[in-house]
């Protein structure tokens, strides 16, 4: 007799878009569709470099991660297609949502023989997709948070959260904790980090607002990753060297910054992926937005763009950060 094929479960959802922060802004998406399914969780493919398998490591509705490996990567090219079928195909899938307009991902599912796949139709992705509910080739374009909006409410998958929310892991929280635990409170969180150089607001200018938070009391917490290691280093030094407290949050693994952003008071940084975790964990997150576009799908985010005459993020003073905090009520001789 003839093998019978496992029966088909499960849902996938293809998120491509690299960045932290962009699997940030699909997490009301992925918890709405995994509350929606029989399973109540689903498995994500996407890149490496959104770090998923940490960010989401404690979060119920995600079942598994699968790496999606292109530019470069194994699944690059008419060969690499071949290995994404080959892969998708293993997971014995009955559902599929593509969270993006390429065709070469909803083709893939077609070739893996997934059995009902549902995307946003842009071009021709539409070949693929076999989904009764599609989008207006009108509404196929525009910020990620939109079109996946989009296509929950066409259909007819209800949201159960408003903005992004961040699952904290417990064993991170208690890492924390105990790391951090002789730094007075509270804690104010310097994001440093940048993925692009003009997005970075420099050394300079993170110590000398260090200098004006560190006024009011708690410590400053410097965050980054491994490319700001010297640059974090020098900033709490030179703060230490004030007498304000201060410690470092540089390289830790993606679970325990999100743990510690969770127990700041208030983060300030560059746009990166990081700002939006800490306004997915529910900390007030200031964002220097002087080479970027203002973000403003979170009440967490509050936006810090160049004053009046002003461009680029050298237009963005220490002082003037300083004050519009002091202005917000965040900071006024201490924390409000």
């Amino acid at each position: 007799m003839p093998m019978r094929s496992p029966p088909r479960k499960g849902i996938l959802v293809i998120q491509p878009l690299p960045g932290i922060g962009d699997m940030i802004w699909h997490l009301p998406a992925l918890h709405a569709i995994a509350a929606a399914s029989l399973e109540g969780c689903v498995t994500v493919l996407t890149k490496p470099r959104s770090q998923a398998d940490r960010l989401l490591k404690a979060d119920p509705s995600i079942q598994q991660v699968l790496w999606l490996e292109r530019n470069p990567g194994q699944h690059d090219g008419l060969l690499g297609l071949g290995r994404l079928v080959k892969l998708l195909r293993r997971q014995h899938l009955r559902q599929v949502w593509v969270l993006h307009g390429s065709s070469r991902y909803a083709l893939s599912c077609w070739l893996a023989g997934i059995p009902e796949r549902i995307g946003y139709g842009r071009g021709l992705q539409r070949y693929f997709l076999n989904h009764s509910a599609r989008l207006p080739l009108a509404q196929t374009r525009g910020h990620p948070i939109e079109l996946a909006a989009r296509l929950l409410k066409l259909t007819h998958i209800p949201s159960i959260e408003e903005e992004p929310r961040l699952v904290i892991d417990s064993l991170a929280q208690r890492i924390v904790a105990s790391r951090y635990q002789t730094l007075p409170q509270p804690w104010i969180a310097l994001g440093i980090g940048s993925s692009e150089p003009y997005k970075q607001w420099g050394e300079a200018n993170f110590i000398q607002l260090a200098r004006h938070l560190g006024e009011g009391g708690g410590s400053i917490l410097v965050i980054g990753g491994a490319g700001e290691q010297g640059m974090g280093q020098c900033i709490s030094a030179q703060v230490s060297q004030w007498g304000i407290p201060a410690g470092e949050a540089l390289t830790l693994p993606l679970e325990e910054t999100a743990a510690l952003l969770a127990k700041c008071t208030l983060y300030v940084g560059n746009d990166t992926g990081v700002l939006n975790m800490a306004a997915a964990v529910g900390t007030p997150a200031w964002g220097l937005f002087g080479a970027s576009p203002p973000l403003h799908h979170s009440r967490y985010i509050h936006c810090l763009v160049p004053p009046p005459g002003g461009t680029g993020m050298e237009a963005i003073t220490p002082a003037y950060v300083a004050a519009e905090l002091r202005n917000s009520g965040v900071v006024h001789g201490g924390f409000a």
